[in-house]
């Protein structure tokens, strides 16, 4: 992903030379049971991940949802030795808004117990992330102040999903 953004071998190793290497990751169970009243309940409200990346796997119970602009919420169909990647906000911020971060949830199934299994992985929790240097010039502004993880996670927590609009310094807001 970074070497489609102009990102080298040679600008990994110098952040990593300068402390910026390694990450935190986490691993995330969730268990939706069955729910005799699936339109009455939610399993998973919609959201964005804060991390850079999410890999899911999900059994073969449906109920991941993807949000698509100009169409609506979108089923992730379950697919054997499948895992669905979602690009979280920390991505969004390091690519300068050209991965954008995935709106997704998770609905109940009425018939059938959902299991997932999320990979959530991101920086060291002090390490400020913000848009790479070679993705900002004269075209191209930067549409976000540096944060690190852990001040991203509290922002989070008081804006949901207006996160990244309180951190953006440039440019329209952002819309889902």
């Amino acid at each position: 992903m970074l070497e489609s953004l102009g990102i080298t071998e040679v600008d990994i190793d110098r952040a990593s030379r300068e402390g910026k290497s390694g990450g935190e990751a986490v691993i995330q169970l969730n268990s939706y049971p069955v729910c005799p009243d699936p339109d009455r309940a939610m399993g998973l409200a919609a959201h964005t991940d804060s991390s850079l990346l999410t890999i899911l796997h999900q059994n073969k119970t449906s109920g991941l949802q993807i949000f698509k602009k100009g169409t609506g919420w979108l089923t992730v169909q379950p697919q054997t030795g499948v895992l669905v990647v979602n690009i979280g906000d920390l991505m969004h911020i390091l690519s300068n808004g050209l991965y954008p971060t995935v709106l997704h949830r998770a609905l109940v199934n009425g018939k059938q117990q959902r299991i997932s299994v999320a990979y959530i992985y991101g920086p060291p929790a002090n390490v400020h992330i913000s848009p790479l240097p070679k993705l900002v010039d004269h075209y191209h502004l930067c549409l976000y102040r540096p944060v690190t993880w852990s001040e991203y996670l509290e922002l989070k927590s008081k804006h949901f999903r207006d996160t990244l609009s309180v951190i953006r310094i440039a440019g329209t807001p952002n819309v889902f």
